[in-house]
């Protein structure tokens, strides 16, 4: 089973990226999403092919955000694709069965679709208002997790969902109490100071099994 806390890489260069997530590593991060947009291809390559080489030396798993071949070339985990990218069926027939495909999902109804189309695992979001990422989808809130989580459990639809958005330590009990398997950050780890401290914090919340 996957891991429940996943990091989403932040910066706007190489240098940046690359040290907030060998940061993140060294506080005992587990999971990594480079997240690298606008960027020239050139670039992207550049910093996937050192992120690849920090993750297999750490022995964490690794997904690229949105681009699929740039996932196939260097040989990452996975990829993780957002609600306009590439299909989830077409992104299985170029990785195989063997990689990791996630994908964003807003609705009850973009999971279904997800899961029909082979998807391992679902980004639901966003929890809240963040300023990470443009063009947010609607707030789902604790209610949404658990109208979304309610469905998925009556219709027997099984896969690990992943919440997403502006999530803060004080917010990961009650979200794993909509049934979510774990979380996606970026900001709550780039910006802490004592990152180790939180990822452990984070992880003591999330494998708590904490059901109320």
């Amino acid at each position: 089973m996957y891991n429940k806390l996943q990091y989403i890489s932040q910066g706007e260069t190489i240098e940046e990226q690359l040290r907030n997530i060998h940061q993140a590593l060294d506080a005992g991060c587990e999971w990594v999403q480079m997240r690298f947009k606008n960027q020239t291809t050139q670039n992207r390559l550049t910093l996937a092919e050192a992120v690849k080489l920090l993750c297999d030396e750490y022995h964490i798993k690794f997904i690229v955000n949105d681009d699929l071949y740039l996932a196939k070339q260097i040989e990452a985990d996975g990829v993780h694709l957002g609600l306009t990218d590439t299909k989830i069926d077409e992104a299985r027939a170029i990785l195989g069965a063997k990689k990791i495909i996630g994908g964003t999902a807003n609705t009850f109804e973009d999971i279904q679709n997800h899961v029909k189309n082979g998807c391992d695992y679902i980004g639901l979001g966003p929890f809240r208002f963040t300023a990470t990422k443009e063009k947010l989808s609607p707030i789902l809130g604790l209610s949404g997790y658990f109208d979304i989580l309610q469905r998925l459990k009556k219709d027997k639809i099984e896969v690990p969902v992943y919440a997403i958005g502006g999530i803060t330590l004080r917010d990961v009990n009650p979200l794993m109490e909509t049934g979510i398997h774990g979380i996606a950050v970026s900001g709550i780890i780039t910006e802490s100071d004592e990152k180790e401290k939180l990822i452990q914090q984070l992880n003591e919340k999330l494998y708590a099994n904490v059901i109320i």
